[in-house]
This record gives C-alpha cells, structure tokens and sequence, in this order.
C-alpha cells in the first residue's frame, strides 16, 4: 500500500537521532516530521493521515512511556514505536501491554524500524477505515424515526413481527412497513447485517 499519504512523527531529544531516522524515512519514500519534545509534537498541526510515532523513552520531562499514557487519556490513538538506548524488561513489558508496536533498543537495525512502521502504519488505516465506517453507520442511524429504532431493538434483540406487534399494540403490517424502512435506512442486506452494525454502535456508544 502506498504510503505517500501517511506521516511518521519522530520525537527524541538527540537532534543527531532525528535526523538520522528522518533521512532513513525519506530514502524509504516515507514522509517524517521530527520534534525534541513532546510538546512540540502535541502542539504541532498534523494533518489527518495515516500515522504513527517513533518516540524517545527517556525525554526531558515526561517520559516516553508516560506520554503514552497520556495520548491514551487525551484521546490521540496514533500507534507507537519505542526506541531506546536504556531498555529493559519492564520497560518493553508495560510499553507493549499498553499497545506499543514496537520497542527497539539503539543502536537498532533500519530494517526493524521499517518493518515496525509498515506495521504501525497498516494499523492505523486499519482503525481509520473502521471509525469511518462506524460514523456512516452513526449517520444512518441518526435518520430513523423513534419508532423504526424501537422496532429496530427488539428485531435486534431476536422478536419475530408478531411478537414485536404484541409489546408495541400495532398491527404486523405496521410492523413490516417499519422493519422494512429500518433495513432500507441502514442499508441491511440481512437480519445478522443489521445485528452486526447495532453491535458497532454500541461498542462507539460505550466508548
């Protein structure tokens, strides 16, 4: 897949490091933008694109891997590579239990990182195809009268029409001309269709 569209964000206080790993990116066709600190790079306009962070575990202030706490907190979900001259075994475990991509001791193989951004990169459009896909559902759903989301929940929920009838006092044709409008709206090939996009409204609603 062509990454022409995507940014790889590099944050490291060692400007050698940000250079060396910025001309790495840019032989490999990728496009980089390198900041010394975290607070360049929170309060720098990224464009919205495919992306992932190749950041520093020891930075002036916070740490790297504090600042990824903090992404997940502030709502940034951008995948992250973790590269470090001072790695152990505590560091990599809670790095990669909260999501990390990678953890790369320096100095690292340039292939490594590569392959770790391919990865991070694919994750990301991954996510991004998703979310767009849940908002179209959400925008679908948005147009349904009170009365085809209520029939629509209790078709969710496993109620044949005449069941549904019964709990609503309509009649089964009121029921049809409703459920059909639901699957139309929700452009629904199926019953487990339908199922399926109420699952992904609900799990975004919950988040």
């Amino acid at each position: 897949m062509a990454n022409m569209d995507a940014v790889i964000y590099v944050v490291d206080d060692d400007l050698s490091v940000r250079e060396a790993v910025s001309n790495l990116l840019a032989s490999a066709g990728l496009h980089a933008q390198a900041f010394a600190s975290t607070e360049e790079f929170l309060e720098a306009n990224r464009p919205d694109a495919p992306s992932c962070l190749v950041l520093d575990v020891k930075l002036p202030g916070i740490s790297g891997l504090d600042f990824q706490e903090h992404l997940d907190k502030i709502g940034l979900p951008i995948p992250i590579i973790f590269i470090t001259a001072h790695g152990d075994i505590p560091m990599t475990r809670r790095a990669m239990k909260a999501g990390a991509i990678e953890f790369l001791t320096k100095p690292f193989q340039k292939e490594e990182l590569l392959a770790a951004i391919h990865q991070a990169l694919e994750r990301d459009r991954k996510r991004r195809a998703e979310q767009e896909a849940v908002s179209g559902l959400q925008s679908r759903f948005e147009k349904l009268t009170s009365r085809e989301r209520e029939i629509m929940d209790l078709v969710v929920a496993g109620l044949l029409n005449k069941q549904i009838a019964s709990e609503l006092s309509l009649s089964e044709v009121t029921v049809k001309f409703h459920r059909g409008h639901v699957m139309q709206k929700m452009q629904a090939a199926s019953l487990p269709e339908l199922v399926r996009m109420c699952e992904k409204l609900k799990a975004r609603s919950q988040r």
